[in-house]
């Protein structure tokens, strides 16, 4: 299975930096994994219109990120939550019906563009409460991880 994330700026501080190299080396004893780091727009104090214009001009670049037959996974607030139990679940149905490639995004501090909300085939929330998308890359990366290791009965879970 190929496993993409999509987001929106960079990581900057070493710890985070050291926990996605982590969790990236976990999985790659079950998956192929890239994550694809696109160019955060936003400057300081931006007017309304501003946002406006970085939310769909980041949307645009995440869009052509995205193969046509790829399974899309939009972090969004407003999202379905699930147990780590019930995204595993999600995991392996997406491998038997013969998705090979799934791709999470994570917006940048805006958000996600309406554009890639509707391309997104599932919108998942990971609670109500917003996380700053640094954090929010290595909380993906770690309940992947949690998800395959439930899919092959392996410990760690609990």
């Amino acid at each position: 299975m190929n496993i993409t994330i999509i987001c929106i700026g960079k990581l900057k501080e070493r710890y985070w930096t050291e926990a996605v190299e982590e969790y990236s080396k976990r999985l790659s004893k079950y998956c192929t994994l890239l994550i694809n780091e696109l160019k955060e727009k936003l400057r300081d104090n931006p007017s309304k219109a501003e946002e406006i214009a970085v939310k769909e001009a980041e949307g645009k670049s995440i869009l052509k990120q995205i193969k046509p037959e790829a399974y899309v996974i939009a972090l969004e607030i407003k999202g379905q939550e699930l147990t780590s139990e019930k995204m595993a679940k999600k995991i392996s149905n997406l491998a038997l019906e013969g998705k090979s490639e799934i791709i999470f995004i994570i917006g940048g501090s805006l958000g996600l563009s309406e554009e890639v909300l509707k391309r997104a085939d599932f919108r998942l929330s990971f609670s109500k409460m917003t996380f700053p998308h640094q954090m929010m890359r290595v909380i993906l990366l770690e309940q992947i991880y949690r998800s395959f290791k439930i899919i092959k009965n392996e410990p760690y879970h609990k």
